[in-house]
């Protein structure tokens, strides 16, 4: 199983229901490279639901390379930073992506 994967899986029992409390919003992960893979995470209702594939609606979408992500969960790599370089592409809702390290636990 790759690293992306157990993320993604594992993610539900990592968030803090206190930080997703009244946030509606569908992010959608795009990975790209050798190991490609998108997920959707949901959060509604006070609670998180993940899936992999494409969200029907996403409120945002960020896309980066399999070993970008694997070091922004590292701390490695620095979110913005990742943004302004061109690793981190984001399209939607911006605000939800500056909620990314406290909700996710992202770098």
């Amino acid at each position: 199983m790759s690293e992306v994967r157990s993320f993604f899986e594992g993610i539900v029992g990592q968030v803090d229901k206190g930080k997703i409390a009244g946030m509606t919003a569908t992010y959608q992960f795009n990975i790209t490279g050798d190991d490609a893979q998108v997920w959707s995470v949901v959060i509604a209702n006070d609670d998180l639901t993940v899936s992999e594939g494409a969200a029907e609606k996403a409120s945002i979408e960020l896309t980066m390379s399999g070993p970008d992500f694997l070091a922004l969960l590292a701390g490695q790599l620095n979110g913005q930073m990742a943004f302004l370089t061109g690793k981190l592409k984001i399209k939607g809702d911006m605000t939800l992506a500056m909620k990314l390290q406290s909700v996710f636990k992202l770098g």
